[in-house]
């Protein structure tokens, strides 16, 4: 009995503390992606690993549950690359880091964010190709990578995005054909612009990324 007695008080605990324990790591990450970033006009600086809850940080905001859900960092001034650490983010519906110089890959782990509603990423420097893991991002409607340094061809897994409203890969340095499934065929031709694409994917005729 005192071994049972034990083992609900333990369990009774690790409830109580479960939610600082989330939060705890959602801290972890946000500063694990501080340190990946070079920030001369101090928009971090209230970034403070020391505090348990990053839900006091600026350019946060968390929902009644003390999870992260937004995180703005638009128009911030700052550079660097993101990492893995991102896809920890687990109940994030909004990541804003648009018009910065943010460089490097996007990390595949960004695809773990199922909560997503919003991906705000143009106006930086990212290169290398759109990660087909954004397939899983069934919650997304609006993903605008727009005005990067991306190369590849357009996953043909994102036309199973059935949420996705707006898209924008213009001006970055994508190959290939543009999909004509799903939600892709209802975007207009002005979020495909200036890269190296062949036009609309002519099924059966030419490979989805012919000229890549």
């Amino acid at each position: 009995m005192a071994h049972l007695y034990l083992l609900s008080v333990f369990l009774s605990l690790l409830l109580s503390i479960s939610p600082s324990l989330s939060s705890n790591s959602e801290g972890n990450a946000l500063h694990a992606l501080r340190s990946r970033l070079v920030d001369p006009t101090n928009a971090l600086q209230s970034w403070d690993p020391a505090l348990v809850n990053p839900c006091t940080w600026f350019h946060v905001v968390c929902d009644s549950n003390s999870h992260v859900t937004r995180l703005d960092l638009g128009n911030s001034n700052i550079s660097g690359t993101l990492g893995p650490e991102l896809g920890q983010l687990k109940h994030l519906k909004y990541l804003e880091l648009y018009r910065n110089d943010i460089g490097g890959k996007i990390p595949k782990e960004l695809g773990n964010l199922k909560n997503l509603v919003s991906m705000d990423m143009y106006g930086n420097k990212f290169e290398g190709e759109i990660p087909k893991s954004f397939a899983k991002l069934k919650s997304l409607i609006f993903l605008r990578l727009n005005n990067n340094k991306l190369s590849g061809s357009i996953p043909r897994e994102l036309t199973t995005l059935k949420e996705l409203k707006v898209f924008d890969v213009s001006n970055n340095d994508l190959c290939g054909t543009i999909p004509v499934d799903g939600p892709f065929s209802s975007f207009p031709m002005e979020s495909f612009v200036n890269n190296r694409l062949n036009g609309p994917e002519l099924k059966g005729l030419v490979p989805y990324d012919f000229g890549c």
